[in-house]
Parts: structure tokens; C-alpha cells; sequence
């Protein structure tokens, strides 16, 4: 895999720019680079947000110039750490399917000339691969959808979407962190809080770590709901073979 290039963006942040394409080599690169970076423990480096084919670096200019964390990137792109294999974990996210809880799930159904029940079938049988987070805090977007059950967004987006929606658009899935305006086809609801700024970690997953979507009924729904609620419920892990 060619090297990343460097751009500077305004005067506290640098963009490291990978191979431009979607796949899963590119984002096992940038989730490794972005580990190694966390090792390194450098001084000043004030955040980092991977997408699906860069890394943006904020850092405070007062701690570490440009010139020094160019530096400091430079040396550490130059190490293979493409090949490096980690085990990411994988969160297994129960979902509520179709109903009040996943409006659009018979149209996902009729769109693909499938049922209802082969739809959940493919949508919760795959260890989806979080590309990166955003749009909102903790929004994931997710790679790895059956090519079957790729669904058009809404011609007119919904004003209002709970929080905790599992939904498709086009060739991705994802979940809705926080309630929210927003186009794509919901199939389900979590129980599960994705977001909670109140956390000391508010996210629970990261760009690099995986989603496999667990079907549940309404009485299970519930029951964790209310866990979630009395803060006992604890999200299954499992790591992802490599």
C-alpha cells in the first residue's frame, strides 16, 4: 500500500490522506496508525478523527509546532504498521425489528423481493465493520451490508428519528445515537445507549471495532430497557478473529 500524504489544515490540524477507496485494507491501516499514534503518547496531539480514507489530527500549536508533529508523522508513517493484526472487538447490539420500533422494515422487505424475516435474517448475520463515526456523536457507519437489502433513503426525510434506530441507507447501516432528523430506511430500535455524554467514555464503540445486530422481541426490548435505565446493563463483546 503507497504511503499516506500529509496536508496541513488551518494552523492547528493536519489531514493524513490514504489510498482513496472504501475497503477494509484502508480503514485496517488507519485504525492502526491511529493506535500506534495513541502509543507514542505524544504531547499536544488534541484529537484525532479518522474517516473512511484519512485522519484528521487536532493538536495545540502552543505544545507541539507544525514542523515537530509533521516530523513525529512522517517517521511514523514510515513504519509498517499496515500488516500489524489486532483483535477489534465486535459489540453485539440487540434490536428490536419492524413494528412501531422499524417502520420502513416491509419496504426494505419489498424493495430486495424478500421477507420480512429474510431481511432480519441478513441484516443481523454479519460483524459489521465501523468505517468511522459521524454526521452526529457516535453515529457509525457501518460496511459489510448484504448487497440484497441495499435500500434508497427516503425521497423526504423524517423530521424526527428516536434515538437508537438501526437503520439503511443505500449500501450502508448504521444506528441513530441521539434523536434526530434523517433519511434513512429504520428497520429496528436498540435499547442500548450508543451515546451517552454523561459516560465517562461517551461513545462505546470506535472507528475500527465491529457491530453485530442481535434480533430480540419486545418483551426483551423492554427488559433491557430497563437495565439500560437503572445503569446494570452491560453491552456483550466478543473479539473479532484476525
Amino acid at each position: 500500500m503507497e504511503r499516506p500524504s500529509i496536508k496541513t489544515v488551518g494552523d492547528s490540524s493536519i489531514l493524513i490522506e490514504f489510498r482513496q477507496e472504501i475497503s477494509p485494507e484502508v480503514n485496517a491501516r488507519i485504525t492502526a496508525v491511529v493506535r500506534l499514534i495513541k502509543e507514542q503518547q505524544i504531547e499536544g496531539i488534541v484529537d484525532m478523527i479518522p474517516s473512511f480514507c484519512a485522519l484528521l489530527i487536532n493538536y495545540d500549536p502552543r505544545i507541539i509546532t507544525y514542523a515537530q508533529i509533521l516530523e513525529r508523522m512522517e517517521k511514523l508513517l514510515s513504519l509498517d504498521v499496515e500488516t500489524e493484526e489486532i483483535a477489534s472487538t465486535v459489540y453485539e447490539i440487540p434490536v428490536c425489528y419492524g413494528g412501531e420500533y422499524g417502520p420502513d422494515l416491509e419496504f426494505v422487505a419489498e424493495n430486495a423481493g424478500l421477507s420480512v424475516a429474510e431481511v432480519i435474517q441478513l441484516h443481523s448475520s454479519t460483524d459489521y465493520l465501523i468505517y468511522m463515526l459521524g454526521f452526529m456523536p457516535g453515529f457509525p457507519y457501518l460496511g459489510g451490508l448484504d448487497e440484497r437489502i441495499h435500500t434508497p433513503r427516503l425521497e423526504n426525510p423524517r423530521l424526527k428519528i428516536p434515538a437508537g434506530s438501526v437503520g439503511i441507507g443505500g449500501a450502508q447501516t448504521g444506528i441513530y445515537p441521539r434523536e434526530s432528523p434523517g433519511g434513512w430506511q429504520l428497520l429496528g430500535l436498540t435499547p442500548v445507549q450508543t451515546y451517552d455524554p454523561n459516560r465517562e467514555v461517551p461513545i462505546l464503540f470506535e472507528a475500527g471495532d465491529y457491530i453485530r445486530f442481535v434480533p430480540i422481541d419486545q418483551v426483551e426490548y423492554q427488559e433491557i430497557q430497563k437495565q439500560v435505565e437503572a445503569g446494570t446493563y452491560q453491552c456483550v463483546t466478543r473479539k473479532k478473529e484476525v
